[in-house]
């Protein structure tokens, strides 16, 4: 078979399966050619997905009728005036966009320059159909109809019309994220789907485009490392999701899906949450032109650095360097958390839609008994004990139980603490605290188990972790395969404080635990730690695996729920979670506390 040269509408076709595949792919290169064209608002409209129409408007610098022509041939482009392409700055610069589009679908094109006519031009499938003036304002309309329409190989295999949409839709607040200086909006099958205003500030622009909670859940990023700047915001570990979605990564402000940025952050908020859940980062890296190549891919969507491990390293650090900044904070309650404590009805004038529960003897026109003021009920009949408020199911259930110990001392003044002072100890397990603006609810055993693991990580950075050694040494029995992976890690716990030997095939000899473990259960901690390594020895790093580990002990040597805590005791944590980093959230990503301000307490009690 002799070698020939394919006719240009053929080229076309195949250039447009590079840079188009879907109707967010045509949409993604009409957006940012408007923003090459210095536009401040853009409009988007879509019907069907995006398969029947895709529509961009724009206020930029617009084209005269000979540019239009030529915009519309392959390679040609004015973001390029020389050949320096390792110098681009645009979003766009290689010419194919617009003949790709207009190869494969009936395309519209109209701009003005201002204080000039606007022309239009017409191409159906790579065809000019017909061009001539144009009554639209100074910018560009691009219309885009009937994508893949006479190509049905390509048309049938797109998706459904909700999930082509799904897909424009991310890419266009992944653009607006990058500008927040233009507006943008959004309009699907004649409804309004996304409006954001020019001149947000960033971190606003980021929350409107994500999470509204993001602002109050989240830090701001500022980090420069060898001429390569860091910004953007990122969402505190316990404000997480289950998919990765949520990550939003740019560089000179081009939206890109990186792996080594996704791992990047992985390794940033490792041991902070859950492996099964995902951070919310908005994250802008300023690299210089000839540090990164941005053509490696048709659609522009990944990205090639000079120097990987440096980029991975700023990341990380900046990351955990704005983390730390923030201390204890913790993710703030949502709405929906705040909703299920609401009385589900409206008590009625009696009071019975609040529950108050009378004894079964109590009839109409007595008095009820005066309600005891000791939390036993010591004083009082049996039948009067019980007078309380009570749960709707059930009108005569006990009061609930709280504990409190007498205050021999003036408690302290809650305006010089954050998470407040103690007041008390709820079902053994959550230490209620008084702050100057609201109350705090403190998980004990989640709080202590992040204390404890910062612990043991400060100690791994000055040198190791004490040893205590065991009266008598305990033999722990496991499987050989367990022994094995312990006996091969031996040298490595016994910094962690752990000093165990192999004793026979199936047994493990126990000589001495980590010192700030306290009292700890030798059995169930060495039992965890060989089913840690057998669960990550292959999968993660050394230090990832150490930093599991860490937080293994760490969760058998914390204050169990269920132990009951002494004001003094309760107030130290406090004091120590406000001077611990990540402190909010415990080493499986959980939240350590809790905070209802009063204006939120007002909202419950129907006082706001």
């Amino acid at each position: 078979m002799s070698i020939r040269r394919l006719p240009e509408h053929l080229v076309n076709r195949i250039a447009a399966g590079e840079v188009v595949e879907r109707p967010a792919s045509a949409l993604k290169e009409l957006v940012e050619n408007a923003i090459d064209a210095g536009a401040t608002r853009i409009a988007v409209r879509l019907a069907g997905g995006g398969t029947d129409l895709v529509e961009v408007t724009d206020d930029g610098c617009g084209m005269q009728p000979s540019d239009m022509a030529l915009a519309l041939e392959r390679h040609a482009t004015s973001k390029l005036p020389d050949e320096a392409i390792e110098a681009v700055s645009t979003l766009g610069f290689r010419g194919e966009a617009l003949p790709s589009i207009a190869s494969v679908a009936r395309m519209t094109l109209e701009s003005r320059v201002p204080g000039a006519e606007g022309w239009s031009r017409v191409i159906d499938n790579g065809v000019l159909e017909s061009e001539g003036p144009a009554a639209i304002p100074p910018g560009t309309r691009v219309r885009v109809e009937a994508l893949f329409a006479r190509v049905p190989a390509r048309r049938k295999f797109l998706r459904s019309p909700r999930a082509e949409f799904a897909a424009c839709m991310d890419v266009v607040r992944r653009l607006a994220m990058a500008r927040p200086d233009i507006g943008f909006s959004v309009e699907h099958d004649g409804r309004r789907s996304l409006s954001v205003s020019s001149g947000e500030t960033l971190p606003d622009r980021v929350a409107g485009l994500t999470d509204r909670g993001l602002v109050e859940n989240g830090v701001g990023i500022d980090f420069v490392r060898e001429g390569i700047g860091l910004g953007g915001i990122a969402g505190l570990p316990t404000f997480n999701r289950g998919i990765a979605d949520h990550q939003y990564l740019f560089v000179n402000g081009r939206p890109v899906k990186d792996r080594l940025l996704i791992g990047a952050i992985r390794g940033a908020y490792a041991e902070m949450m859950p492996r099964d859940r995902h951070a919310v980062v908005a994250l802008f890296l300023d690299v210089p032109p000839d540090a990164v190549d941005v053509n490696v891919h048709p659609a522009k969507t990944e990205v090639r650095f000079r120097d990987p491990a440096l980029v991975r390293g700023l990341i990380v650090s900046g990351l955990r360097r704005a983390l730390d900044e923030a201390g204890h904070r913790s993710q703030r309650p949502t709405e929906s958390a705040l909703a299920a404590w609401t009385t589900e009805t409206s008590p009625s004038p009696s009071g019975e839609g609040l529950g108050w529960g009378s004894p079964a003897e109590l009839r109409l026109g007595e008095t009820p008994p005066t309600p005891n003021p000791s939390p036993e009920g010591e004083g009082l009949p049996v039948d009067q004990r019980y007078y309380a408020v009570s749960d709707r199911r059930s009108f005569f259930t006990p009061p609930p139980l709280a504990r409190a110990e007498p205050a021999y001392t003036p408690p302290p003044e809650t305006v010089a603490y954050p998470l407040g002072v103690a007041r008390g100890q709820v079902a053994k397990t959550y230490i209620v605290a008084e702050a100057q603006d609201g109350l705090i609810l403190v998980d004990q055993h989640a709080a202590h188990e992040r204390l404890v693991l910062e612990r043991m990580r400060k100690a791994m950075a000055s040198g190791g972790v004490a040893s205590q050694a065991l009266l008598l040494p305990e033999v722990i029995e496991l499987d050989e395969s367990a022994c094995d992976r312990l006996e091969a890690r031996a040298s490595e716990l016994s910094e962690f404080g752990l000093d165990l030997d192999r004793f026979g095939p199936r047994a493990m000899l126990v000589r001495g635990v980590p010192a700030m473990l306290g009292q700890s259960d030798v059995t169930g901690l060495v039992t965890d730690l060989a089913d840690e390594l057998a669960a990550f020895d292959e999968a993660l790093s050394l230090r990832e695996r150490l930093d599991h580990v860490a937080a293994t002990m760490a969760c058998h040597g914390s204050v169990r729920a269920g132990r009951i805590l002494s004001v003094a005791e309760m107030n130290a944590l406090l004091r120590e979670m406000e001077v611990t980093p990540h402190s909010g959230q415990c080493n499986h990503g959980r939240p350590t506390w809790v905070k209802l301000a009063h204006g939120d307490i007002e909202r419950l009690f129907g006082r706001k």
